[in-house]
């Protein structure tokens, strides 16, 4: 049966919004979906098996509704090839700060010195490529160069790459939370994986929203998530933070870093620095006191 690739192009929201309605409807189909920014903007793709194009371009549109707003929609069908094999060819070891972050593939492959941390190529956030992420290990590495930190989250955790990267260089416990119950999952394996499978704890939380999360005084607080919802959460954030606490917020595109640091100013944090790759910054923030 021959296969099809779906793909639609939207805002960075809009695409998020698409990959998981996509993801959530087909889910017994096992439909593979992909989101990730190009040059132009960003795009979801996403690989159905079946005989007739314009069924499943009906099937999607269905799906989508008026989520969609009008985004570009094409269908075609793609060559038998080894997608696996060359995903992963394609997904070297990343090196950031003083960590590496590499799949299965690379074990052998690794420089001397650095933290590994092994985050399978198949998962679609999370394996250090995206400048986030990036940004957010680069900060971990620096800042724990000058501070030892007794309570650690990292909220919105994907696939867990930050809060082992912590957990690993400070062998101290780490809570990581997310919304989505798969990529918890996800997380707890790869905590068990690389080795700290006891230290970070996994959860199934909206923002702070767990019995869990609240009512702690966190002195390190990690979010690679998006500029919206990092506003949201600045007074919850607050709350559960200690006096002289860190946070090292991303997924923030250059234009959007001064309104989530307004945010953040407006509940007693100050920036201790920028860090920019490409279209994106990562703030750490301090708290007052």
């Amino acid at each position: 049966m021959p296969q099809y690739q779906v793909r639609i192009s939207a805002d960075r929201e809009e695409s998020e919004r698409i990959a998981r309605l996509i993801e959530a409807a087909f889910e017994e189909e096992a439909v593979t979906v992909s989101w990730f920014e190009t040059p132009d903007g960003w795009t979801v793709d996403s690989w159905f098996f079946g005989e007739d194009p314009a069924e499943i371009e009906a099937k999607v549109r269905d799906v989508l509704g008026s989520d969609a707003f009008g985004a570009p929609l094409e269908v075609f069908e793609t060559p038998d090839l080894d997608w696996v094999r060359l995903s992963l060819e394609g997904l070297k070891p990343v090196l950031a700060g003083r960590f590496v972050v590499y799949g299965a593939h690379d074990r052998d492959n690794l420089p001397a010195g650095a933290i590994g941390v092994e985050i399978e190529a198949n998962q679609a956030f999370g394996t250090g490529h995206h400048p986030t992420t990036w940004g957010c290990l680069v900060a971990i590495s620096r800042i724990l160069r000058l501070r030892r930190f007794r309570s650690v989250l990292d909220l919105g955790t994907g696939s867990a790459v930050l809060a082992i990267a912590v957990a690993k260089l400070t062998r101290q416990p780490v809570i990581a939370s997310d919304i989505d119950p798969v990529a918890v999952e996800i997380a707890a394996e790869n905590a068990h994986l690389n080795g700290v499978g006891r230290l970070v704890r996994t959860v199934v939380a909206p923002g702070l929203a767990h019995p869990a999360l609240r009512g702690r005084a966190y002195d390190l607080v990690v979010a690679n998530i998006l500029a919206a919802p990092l506003r949201e959460l600045a007074p919850g954030i607050r709350a559960n933070t200690a006096p002289g606490a860190i946070l090292i917020l991303s997924g923030i595109l250059n234009e959007q870093a001064a309104a989530v640091l307004a945010a953040y100013r407006a509940q007693d944090f100050v920036r201790v620095a920028t860090i920019r790759k490409d279209v994106w910054s990562t703030l750490v923030l301090r708290k007052a006191g």
